[in-house]
């Protein structure tokens, strides 16, 4: 069988003034639709609002929309009434990290990325260089950048070019 390469090449990682990109394979994200007491039957807990992730039962939810969850971790079957589509393929995680880490991303979307708004356990669907991403506060100075598999070199490109300038 098949495995997906990544599209960023073999161990993708850049080092600079104490700001670090990875990437963060090896993750399952699936998207889960289905009315709230569907999605709290069989997930169990869910977000209340869209921008808060919950992290329940080895797996970190995020509230997408009105009717859709993202399960990041173990994937729930499909049962009556929810309906699951996998996304994990078609996305690439990368890890943005370090002191400056918020300096890089409010350097790419107009997203207030301080501290004191955008807390661990946040997340936002913006784009970075006319590509849709998803970026979730993991700690302090801890973030995941979510991008489709066929953006995911441009927006790696984009992000180091972001974090050179700040250099200088």
């Amino acid at each position: 069988m098949l495995e997906a390469r990544s599209p960023l090449g073999l161990n993708a990682r850049f080092e600079s003034a104490g700001i670090v990109l990875s990437e963060a394979p090896n993750f399952t994200l699936t998207q889960v639709a289905g009315e709230d007491k569907v999605l709290k039957k069989d997930i169990g807990k869910i977000p209340a609002s869209v921008g808060t992730a919950l992290h329940h039962e080895n797996r970190t939810l995020f509230r997408v929309g009105p009717k859709q969850i993202w399960v990041l971790g173990d994937s729930p079957s499909e049962a009556d009434g929810l309906y699951v589509t996998p996304l994990s393929s078609g996305r690439t995680r990368i890890a943005l990290e370090g002191l400056r880490a918020r300096d890089v991303l409010s350097s790419c979307a107009l997203i207030d990325f301080t501290s004191s708004h955008f807390k661990p356990g946040y997340f936002v669907m913006t784009g970075i260089h006319h590509t849709p991403v998803t970026i979730h506060c993991c700690g302090e100075n801890e973030f995941h950048i979510y991008a489709l598999r066929s953006f995911a070199r441009n927006l790696w490109e984009w992000l180091i070019d972001v974090t050179e300038g700040l250099q200088t």
